[in-house]
């Protein structure tokens, strides 16, 4: 599995990819959600767990959920999450089948999480089950452009940083040929806006990174919808 190979190197990987910008943007994406929140907060494809720690610490008084699919990505969440005890749950599941209540989460984070998604509809279809009226989704992820000649350049930029980085830390230059092969199948940011509001999911606040080749995306579940 291709998320095994990587993983002994994920969070470095992620710095190099990113330029130094990873922990920077999902700081950003934490401090998009509201300043007080309770209940069960569900981070998904929570990788290493950065994103749950940084949930962990600022709410103290919630349940944090680190979901994802990958037995080793997994384990070291588990040792990074280990000192907040009963607070933080570290579960391996697919974000498309999530272990916990209908209407029973407060917020889902997620950092390049739903774009890897087999089928990105049946995310987000479970991240809306999963929401509370009112709850909160907010991710960080590439944000495919609605010009295709915009696309274009992002899809060649991004496969050839991607072999760049396989083949130096690698040996092999598709082992990141996969962030451009799934931003191809991932709706453009018009579409992927349409596929949430389908869902009740209304977009409140957007933050566009490294001139849009990423973004941040906040949205609410709305109030009296299932």
């Amino acid at each position: 599995m291709l998320f095994s190979v990587v993983a002994p190197r994920y969070d470095i990987v992620t710095r190099l990819l990113s330029l130094g910008g990873d922990a920077r943007w999902k700081r950003h994406l934490i401090r998009m959600l509201p300043l007080q929140i309770s209940g069960t907060l569900v981070d998904i494809a929570t990788g290493t767990g950065d994103i749950a720690e940084m949930l962990a610490e600022r709410y103290t008084a919630a349940r944090v959920v680190a979901v994802d699919l990958n037995p080793q990505m997994i384990e070291r969440a588990r040792r990074r999450l280990l000192r907040y005890g009963r607070r933080v749950d570290i579960v391996e599941a697919d974000m498309a089948e999530l272990p916990v209540g209908t209407g029973t989460v407060s917020a889902v984070t997620g950092g390049y999480a739903v774009r890897n998604a087999p089928s990105v509809e049946g995310a987000v279809t479970e991240l809306a089950r999963v929401l509370q009226p009112g709850g909160r989704l907010v991710l960080l992820d590439f944000a495919r452009s609605v010009n295709r000649i915009t696309f274009a350049f992002q899809y060649r930029l991004l496969r050839f940083w991607g072999q760049l980085w396989g083949t130096i830390l690698h040996g092999d230059p598709e082992v990141y040929g996969y962030i451009a092969r799934s931003l191809a199948r991932f709706p453009d940011r018009n579409a992927f806006r349409q596929l949430l509001a389908s869902h009740s999911l209304r977009v409140v606040r957007t933050k566009r990174l490294y001139f849009g080749l990423l973004e941040i995306v906040s949205a609410v579940k709305e109030i009296g919808e299932r």
